[in-house]
């Protein structure tokens, strides 16, 4: 099997890729179980295994293994983050969660019923201690993947044993948080432990962990200056009260922070059992079962104390002669329950032989998902999304003809299912049941057929040209009021056509060109499609016509390899029309609307050397630059020529890892984003608020010591130089992290 572009021979060795001084643009797998990554891919790769991850990054989340490969950034905010971590790319940011794919195995991970930060992909359903290797396709160059690929396509390929193997791991984090009036320590600790064998044919693992994090304020109860009433006489001025903090919000515009709210405590546990069945030499069964379950509390902390020094967190109060008045909703607590189970089951060959074939299926299920939410009085909303969902079928194949093509094909079927339905409770906190709030359900289907052939027209050219056909389906969307009246919308049926093409040239043992292109349908998910309220018994504030996400993308690569390291240059493009963005509709509703036009032009530079300076010195890096403009916008003028939202025009990142002798490894990396903004017209040019989006520039360091074959300990810090930076809500701040692991 080939893959293309790697960052480094030597990275490549080290999880089980051989890379011959007499390759041609193309990457070999050389043993190992079968990856689920297509045979040929036509567009840049970059990648890094386990064991570099384990070696180099403080890994508490799986979606930290993906820290400094170029262009990519998570949108992490504390350990556990399993609502907000969306994944962003060379032309999308971190708002754009349905412009990714992540998968694990071959099983989706990638939440496309919504995009958005509630739709991010399951990381949970993934540990950093199972994973054997992360690749990153860019770009949707490769037609065995739907639009959703138009950033990236991620793929974990997880540890699956050749002997007896038991893995132990505990691991303890800590972080001094100050923001505002905000002074608190937060820890998370974490244990995990696997095991796995092989018997013959058969093969098993099992991996089980808990996660209890703490995580800092993410959000802050605020009221504008100018929102404040000055009272008539005889009014009440409302409880005089101190504490409230006067700073300017992402517009520019005098606010005070009334106190924290959101101070996340999420305990994980998360269990995977993994089967495999070798029926003969070129034919394995696979089986996965994961199972994630996630108990979550969020706190909340008035700043506001009157003069008594009691905490005031409702009614009306007095802040610098302005009478300002608390709802519930401004230190609303809230609780979550959520148990999401995952299925894959593969059957496939993977010989040398001439053919080889892949059924595959996959399932995850939100067998329960509550969230509860106070309203006042002891009241509160609770918000069932159980039921919701997504499945997948696939039938793939590969035929070499010949020493000059290698053909694959596929059939494929994903389908998503979203159930949410919101009741009123008497008691917020465990009460069932309850008076109908609303219900809001939608399904969506895409069927495709893709074909793709990669062929050698001479010695040092090679082509690929691929196509994908895709028929998305809309259906069984509804909404219901308190009357409990479902109001159906009108099912939408779209075919499209995605073509891709490739050409490399190795000008010599060393150098290799290569340019690719490739058009993307993004359809709308269930959450964007079926949007709206509900006035006199119809459906107002939605876009009926939403359309689909089209875009073509481009790009020029420039790459240099050799045994001790390797260099890459690619200028990419990629032209957009009818971007999937919520903006105004009317003066006071926004919903997601079509942008007509978002042109993005960029160069990424990344590079890997071994051995630099001295022997053991390992240095890789990063950078992008990326000019995202808005080009054509009907739905809101204003914002034609700004920038596209949360895609900064730099990123960069650098990794320096030294191996001193047998035991000691330490690690030093810098990763920095220019300056963001959060809304299409960029009308919010202070980041470095709460709500706002902020550059940053942030240092990690590592310290790993390996006292003999089965002990190690780590120690490290991220955001070594305590950078407060934000994303609507703030990232953590300095965090230390421990950890020790036993490997039978």
């Amino acid at each position: 099997m080939n893959l293309q572009y790697k960052p480094l021979a030597a990275m490549l060795a080290a999880i089980g890729f051989a890379c011959p001084a007499h390759a041609d643009h193309v990457v070999t797998i050389s043993g190992g179980r079968p990856t689920s990554l297509p045979t040929q891919i036509p567009t840049t790769i970059e990648g890094i295994s386990g064991a570099q991850v384990e070696d180099r990054i403080n890994a508490f989340d799986s979606e930290d293994a993906l820290k400094y490969l170029p262009s990519l950034n998570v949108r992490k905010r504390f350990i556990g983050d399993y609502d907000h971590a969306v994944l962003a790319s060379r032309a999308s940011g971190t708002g754009n969660s349905a412009r990714s794919l992540v998968y694990a195995d071959g099983i989706l991970l990638s939440n496309l019923l919504g995009n958005g930060a509630m739709y991010t992909p399951r990381w949970g359903l993934v540990t950093p201690e199972e994973i054997e290797r992360v690749d990153v396709l860019y770009g949707p160059f490769s037609a065995a993947y739907p639009g959703n690929s138009v950033g990236a396509v991620v793929d974990y390929q997880t540890r699956m044993p050749s002997r007896l193997e038991a893995h132990a791991k505990l691991s303890w984090a800590g972080q001094d948080f100050e923001q505002y009036s905000t002074h608190s320590r937060h820890t998370g600790r974490q244990a995990s432990a696997s095991l796995g064998d092989r018997t013959g044919a058969l093969s098993w693992w099992i991996d089980l962990s808990r996660l209890d994090s703490n995580g800092q304020p993410i959000a802050f109860a605020n009221k504008l200056a100018s929102a404040g009433a000055t009272p008539k006489p005889g009014e009440a001025m409302g409880v005089p009260v101190t504490g409230a903090v006067a700073d300017r919000n992402p517009s520019g515009k005098d606010w005070y922070i009334l106190g924290s709210t959101g101070q996340v405590n999420t305990v994980q546990d998360h269990a995977k059992v993994k089967l495999a069945y070798d029926f003969s030499s070129t034919l394995r069964a696979s089986y996965t079962l994961g199972w994630w379950k996630n108990d979550v509390v969020r706190n909340t902390e008035s700043y506001l104390r009157d003069a008594a020094g009691n905490a005031v967190t409702s009614g009306a109060v007095n802040i610098g002669g302005k009478r300002f008045t608390l709802v519930p909703s401004d230190f609303a607590g809230a609780r979550a329950d959520l148990e999401h189970v995952m299925h894959g089951l593969s059957l496939k060959t993977h010989g040398r032989g001439s053919f080889n074939w892949e059924i595959a299926g996959s399932a995850y299920d939100y067998h329960r998902d509550v969230a509860r939410v106070p309203t006042g009085g002891g009241q509160g909303n609770l918000t069932d999304m159980g039921g919701s969902g997504w499945n997948t079928l696939a039938l793939r194949g590969n035929w070499r003809a010949g020493a000059a093509h290698q053909v694959e094909f596929g059939v494929q079927r994903d389908s998503a299912k979203l159930r949410t339905e919101v009741t009123s409770v008497a008691d917020w906190l465990a009460g069932e049941g309850g008076k109908h709030v609303s219900t809001f359900n939608g399904n969506t289907r895409l069927e495709s057929l893709y074909a793709q052939d990669s062929w050698r027209l001479a010695d040092a050219w090679k082509a690929t040209l691929g196509v994908r056909q895709e028929t998305w389906r809309a259906y069984g969307g509804e909404i219901s009021a308190a009357a409990n009246r479902l109001l159906p919308f009108k099912d939408r049926l779209e075919h499209a056509w995605s073509p891709k093409a490739a050409l490399a040239w190795r000008a010599d043992e060393a150098w290799t060109v290569k340019a690719s292109a490739g058009r993307a349908v993004r359809n709308p998910t269930a959450a964007e499609l079926f949007q709206g309220s509900i006035v006199d018994e119809k459906i107002v504030n939605t876009d009926p016509n939403l359309r689909a996400e089209k875009s073509w993308t481009t790009e020029l690569s420039a790459e240099h390899m050799t045994a001790k390291g390797s260099l890459r240059a690619t200028l990419f493009g990629e032209r957009t029309r009818d971007a999937l963005y919520s903006q105004p509709l009317t003066a006071t509703v926004s919903t997601v609307q079509n942008v007509g036009r978002i042109r993005t032009r960029g160069l990424e530079l990344s590079q890997q050397a071994d051995d630099v300076l001295t022997h053991g010195l390992t240095v890789q890096s990063s950078l992008t630059y990326a000019d995202s403009e808005i080009v054509a916008n009907d739905a809101m003028p204003s914002s034609v020529g700004k920038r596209q939202p949360r895609v900064p025009k730099w990123r960069a990142n650098a990794l320096a890892s030294y191996h001193a002798g047998q035991h000691w490894t330490g690690t030093v990396g810098v990763r920095y984003s220019g300056r963001q903004f959060g809304t299409l017209d960029n009308s919010d040019p202070n980041g470095a608020t709460y709500m706002g989006v902020s550059d940053y520039l942030v240092a990690d360091v590592r310290l790993r010591y390996r006292f003999n074959r089965q002990w190690t300990a780590s120690l490290g810090i991220d955001n070594l130089n305590g950078e407060k930076y934000w994303a609507f809500h703030p990232y953590a701040q300095r965090t230390v992290s421990a950890d020790l692991k036993f490997d039978l």
